[in-house]
């Protein structure tokens, strides 16, 4: 790369070249493991309302069911608009900077939903304003990925991004996983809530606040990481102006539809399961038989994030359009096969409709992986970031418009729309990317 950044600052490299024989691979996975851990991060903060949305009732809230698919849509909402924020300022900020700065900014979503879940009468619209600032953790992917890829060849950009996205997301994971065990106990002070099962009529102390508070040191030590750490690349944008090609390549377009279905679906249906769950098996429908969703709710994130690390390498060797085919055919099956275990006539019926989300989640994570190694194949360096940030930050609205089509409509509807989507971005991927003479193999 040249040098258009040496007046910046010493945080700035003078000069990048990774496609060099004497490419620095040491800093390279250097930044790749920082940044990783800090986009975990990302996406703790940003999930965090769809692991607290579903139990807030039973600790005193009065909160409609469409008021909680607003309260999981809204980091949705606000993540993908924050994201075409994001987008554009790896050239600007660089990524020392950038991921410093963006990671103290999840101070404000983790503190401020530990303070909010310890009074009920909290104002519905305080909620919504909390949700929109855990949408800083999903803003935040569109800037650490580019500043990621610029870092590696291409040849090595399906595994790098697979494995910082995956384990990323990963995060959803983590959130979920870990707040019906850490609200069980006091940890840092403040009022227990007391939280009655809907099933039993039980009821015992919990401390919601834990499931902010415990991510505060993490946090510490992600920005301290990240500015001892980490260095910016200079790349050939000075400012907004000299990114915006990037939409007159009809390719951004393409790949954005494709990233939609890939990573919209996964991250629209990670926030909305746990809900999911309890509209259609929980104790409204089966009584204290009905399903926990705390107990099932992590598995779809952590089976697509899992998905996404082990297809990164796979999509280097196979290449990432005949990979996106294959997981856009993927969800269209698990879609199809999910919308029939949506009217169950008992909790035993469970297990299939678990398999066929998981399903879904599985193949999603395939393609948020594919569709990573195929744009740094289709795009010159600079552009390839922006357009991974552009294809993120659309795709990061997958948690509000699927939340918003679950609070109107009909799950057996809304899946049998997916299939649709699915089918037709698995013809879009082969006939653009995959089919032979293809105009853009990749």
């Amino acid at each position: 790369m040249s040098n258009p950044t040496k007046h910046r600052g010493p945080d700035w490299l003078d000069e990048w070249d990774p496609e060099s024989p004497t490419w620095d691979s040491g800093r390279a996975w250097k930044t790749l493991w920082v940044t990783t851990f800090n986009l975990t991060l990302a996406f703790v903060a940003w999930f965090l309302v769809s692991a607290l949305a579903p139990k807030l009732n039973s600790i005193g809230f009065e909160l409609s069911k469409g008021q909680l698919y607003w309260l999981i849509a809204m980091p949705g909402l606000a993540g993908g608009t924050l994201r075409l924020i994001w987008t554009f300022l790896p050239p600007i900020m660089g990524t020392r900077k950038l991921v410093t700065i963006t990671t103290a900014l999840f101070v404000l979503p983790v503190v401020g939903w530990a303070l909010a879940v310890q009074n009920p009468d909290t104002p519905f619209t305080v909620l919504l304003i909390l949700g929109a600032l855990a949408g800083i953790g999903g803003g935040a992917f569109a800037g650490f990925m580019p500043s990621t890829s610029y870092f590696f060849p291409r040849a090595k950009q399906g595994t790098a991004l697979g494995v910082q996205a995956g384990i990323g997301n990963f995060g959803v994971s983590v959130v979920q996983f870990v707040t019906p065990w850490i609200i069980g106990f006091a940890l840092v002070g403040g009022t227990a809530q007391v939280m009655v099962n809907e099933d039993t009529g039980v009821a015992r102390n919990v401390w919601f606040q834990n499931a902010g508070y415990v991510w505060l040191p993490f946090i510490v030590v992600g920005v301290v990481l990240a500015w001892l750490l980490l260095r910016s690349v200079p790349v050939q944008a000075r400012g907004l102006r000299d990114q915006l090609d990037i939409f007159k390549n009809k390719d951004t377009w393409v790949m954005t539809y494709l990233y939609v279905i890939t990573f919209g679906t996964f991250s629209g249906l990670a926030a909305g399961f746990g809900l999911l769950i309890i509209n259609v098996y929980g104790a409204a429908s089966f009584g204290e038989q009905g399903i926990d969703p705390l107990r099932f709710a992590f598995l779809g994130a952590l089976v697509g994030s899992f998905a996404r690390v082990i297809a990164g390498p796979v999509a280097d060797r196979v290449g990432g359009g005949r990979l996106t085919v294959v997981s856009a055919l993927g969800i269209a099956v698990g879609s199809a096969y999910t919308a029939l275990q949506l009217s169950p006539a008992s909790v035993d019926e469970f297990p299939k409709f678990l398999f066929g989300m998981l399903f879904i989640f599985f193949f999603a994570g395939v393609g948020n992986a594919s569709t990573f190694k195929q744009m740094p194949m289709i795009f010159e360096r600079r552009q390839a970031g922006g357009v991974i940030g552009w294809t993120s930050a659309i795709a990061a609205y997958g948690p509000f418009g699927f939340g918003m089509m679950l609070s109107f409509m009909a799950p057996a509807l809304f899946f049998g729309l997916g299939v649709g989507f699915a089918l037709l971005a698995a013809v879009i991927a082969w006939w653009f990317y995959a089919r032979p003479g293809a105009e853009t193999p990749c």
